[in-house]
């Protein structure tokens, strides 16, 4: 049965690998009586899941709890998967930041913590793993106060802790649970909470009534405030951000599962309580756009997966609107039109078909003809994007190559649909140096993405480190002359130039200037002159590859009148950019990339060491957040590709960086003698 909106509750559950995420939404399952026992098993099905014993994706279930209808979306925990845990956020108006109690605050509830305050989204916190040794619940609400400075409004207490730990106290209702298998049992507050219970209650109540003027002078007027105003004014600073509520409990034995529930059924925000989607028309007007159901259709596509039997399957938010099978739509980004098929509510392999959704609803669309996360789907009228999230570019690469001649055409295939599921994976066919290259946002990342390629697409590749695209170019003035002269039986070839050569700008690219005069050279044979430079500059001096940021000027040469051809001045030209290039002491030229590094404060300064010894130059660097800085530099792409694994042992695993291509720069000559070297020799074993 469907729930009318103000009923709908759309939970993302994020924070770092290990805290317990997926085994905490199946302990909502097993709660709402849709599993028999706890375990991430009906969760992470996923054979790569399986054998790395953790998410690699988001998973999306659909479930009654009381009268309403909860959408749990379990997202990764590896920072390698951080589209999934944005776009998951993106289409959610509650998220649940799951911490190990034993860990504390960790880099990835760190960064998962910034996206949702980022998308302005309202934040519960779970102290999960309460049962285990060595967790602390005071030290985890500490390092909480302090990474994120939030009024952080405790609203659950545990009752013992580590082996002893067995319920927790609802400080609101004044209420004591003791738990047995998984079940609650109300009971009286033990003696030596009482005080703390007082304590925290008070504080809690303090921070809830500082975000509502009115409750506030009520309150230091001493009157009596009344339970549902208190619930009103939670639920008004919930979801304006200005408070994080937060609970504990152990998901594995369903300790405080039940109640984490209850408030988000009860004081969680609806669909119709979120701010809205930044949306565009084709003709650049941006709007909000607001859940509706009486809004013409409008849904974006989160979440697409590759199914080796079932086909492409995606995950959609309906943002407005009223759909049902047998529908048509339009994909504004493709700009084509299809009808959906059949509609499920997500339920991992037991999906439920309905018959209709609507605005504040996700549900399931298997078989679309074609589609990609971050799309949008619209009624035929109203072609409009929704402006999806921001993601982080790929940092980490790595060449594939089919192992099969049979494969070459199926890698393509399969590594474009894999692209369709995450905007942070990309691909690319580099003729240049004759590579597949692979990118993403780090080591796991990319594996996941080969494993994927190899079992869905049946295509089994060799993986190396990419070649880097280098560049040639000249560095000072030249002049070239060349006659090409080959008499043959009948008709013989004659062209005949005379050229200067002159270096550009980094950036300027190619230009060719005609200097002739006096019709030395006919002018239906400039074109040709032209064509044999640009052949010419694909394979440069240095090392063979192609010649940029270079003019080339035809001022002289000579024609026959029978001889001369276009494939006679081609030739000539050829030769004679050849000539000039040796003479115009030539350089090699690498790809510098602009590199925005995160990490945390007290290591920027090892950080910095790193990207000078990687011939890099330091830029700035600024903090971003409680504890963080930003270091920005420039760094040759070279010295970027192992990069990843070295940052990581410096922070400990809590630094990241993302990089994009700035300009291209001459490379020092005693690293140029070295690739020059490498490039020989990678042409004798040829």
């Amino acid at each position: 049965m469907n729930r009318p909106v103000d009923r709908k509750r759309n939970i993302a559950l994020i924070g770092h690998n290990g805290s317990g995420k997926t085994v905490l939404l199946s302990a909502m399952l097993f709660n709402a009586g849709l599993v028999d026992r706890i375990t991430s098993k009906f969760i992470d099905t996923d054979p790569i899941e399986e054998s790395k014993g953790s998410s690699i994706s988001s998973h999306v279930f659909s479930f009654d709890w009381k009268d309403y209808r909860m959408t749990v979306i379990d997202t990764p925990g590896f920072g390698d998967f951080i589209a999934d845990v944005s776009n998951s956020v993106f289409v959610t108006e509650n998220v649940v930041t799951v911490i190990n109690a034993v860990a504390g605050v960790e880099i990835q509830t760190e960064r998962t913590w910034q996206i949702a305050e980022g998308m302005n989204k309202p934040i519960m916190v779970f102290i999960n793993q309460m049962d285990k040794e060595r967790a602390s619940f005071e030290n985890t609400l500490n390092s909480l106060e302090k990474s994120f400075g939030k009024k952080m409004v405790v609203l659950t207490l545990p009752i013992g802790s580590e082996s002893e730990f067995r319920g927790l106290v609802d400080l609101i209702a004044e209420k004591a649970y003791v738990y047995e298998n998984g079940r609650s049992t109300e009971s009286t507050i033990p003696s030596p909470l009482l005080e703390k219970v007082k304590e925290m209650k008070l504080k809690a109540i303090e921070d809830i009534v500082e975000s509502d003027d009115s409750l506030m002078e009520k309150y230091l007027e001493g009157q009596q405030i009344q339970p549902q105003e208190l619930a009103n004014a939670l639920l008004k600073a919930y979801k304006s951000g200005l408070v994080v509520p937060v609970f504990c409990g152990s998901a594995e034995k369903n300790i405080g599962v039940d109640l984490l529930m209850n408030y988000l059924a009860e004081l969680g925000a609806s669909p119709v309580d979120g701010k809205g989607y930044e949306s565009r028309f084709e003709s650049g007007e941006k709007v909000m756009l607001k859940i509706s159901e009486s809004e013409p259709f409008c849904a974006y596509n989160f979440k697409t997966v590759v199914d080796p039997f079932v086909g492409r399957v995606s995950y959609i938010k309906i943002v407005a609107g009223v759909i049902k099978p047998g529908d048509s739509y339009f994909n504004v980004n493709r700009g084509t039109s299809d009808k959906f098929g059949r509609l499920y509510l997500a339920r991992g392999k037991e999906q439920v078909e309905v018959d209709q959704a609507v605005g504040g609803d996700i549900v399931v669309l298997p078989k679309l003809k074609e589609g990609s996360v971050t799309e949008t789907l619209t009624h035929k009228d109203r072609k409009l994007i929704i402006i999806p999230p921001s993601f982080p570019e790929p940092m980490f690469s790595r060449s594939v190559n089919p192992k099969s001649k049979a494969d070459i055409d199926k890698i393509s295939n399969g590594l474009s649909r894999l692209a369709e599921t995450d905007p942070t994976f990309k691909w690319e066919y580099d003729p240049e140096t004759g590579e597949t290259v692979v990118s993403g946002l780090g080591t796991i990342h990319l594996d996941v993405m080969i494993e994927r390629l190899k079992s869905i697409f049946g295509v089994d590749v060799e993986v190396g480190k990419p070649k880097i695209a280098y560049r040639e170019t000249i560095s000072k003035k030249a002049v070239a002359e060349y006659k090409h002269k080959k008499q043959t039986g009948g008709h013989g070839q004659y062209g005949h130039v005379k050229i200067e050569l002159e270096p550009l700008p980094r950036g300027a690219g190619f230009e060719f200037v005609d200097k002739i005069f006096g019709g030395v050279i006919p002018k239906n044979f400039i074109p040709s002159v032209e064509k044999g430079i640009v052949e010419a500059m694909k394979r440069g001096s240095v090392a063979g590859y192609p010649v940029v940021d270079v003019r080339v000027t035809l001022f002289d040469g000579s024609y026959h009148e029978v001889d001369s051809s276009d494939i006679s001045f081609q030739i000539a030209a050829i030769q004679a950019f050849r000539k000039g290039m040796e003479d115009a002491r030539p350089v090699l030229l690498e790809p510098i990339m602009e590199v925005e590094i995160f990490c945390p404060d007290e290591v920027a300064g090892d950080v910095i060491g790193e990207v000078t010894s990687r011939r890099g130059r330091p830029q700035g660097m600024e903090s971003i957040s409680r504890g963080m800085s930003k270091v920005k530099a420039e760094v040759p792409l070279a010295e970027m590709l192992d990069f990843s694994g070295r940052l990581s042992g410096i922070t400990s695993g809590r630094g990241y960086f993302t990089m994009k291509f700035v300009r291209y720069q001459e490379v020092p000559p005693n690293i140029q003698e070295k690739i020059v070297q490498e490039r020989k020799q990678v042409s004798q074993n040829a």
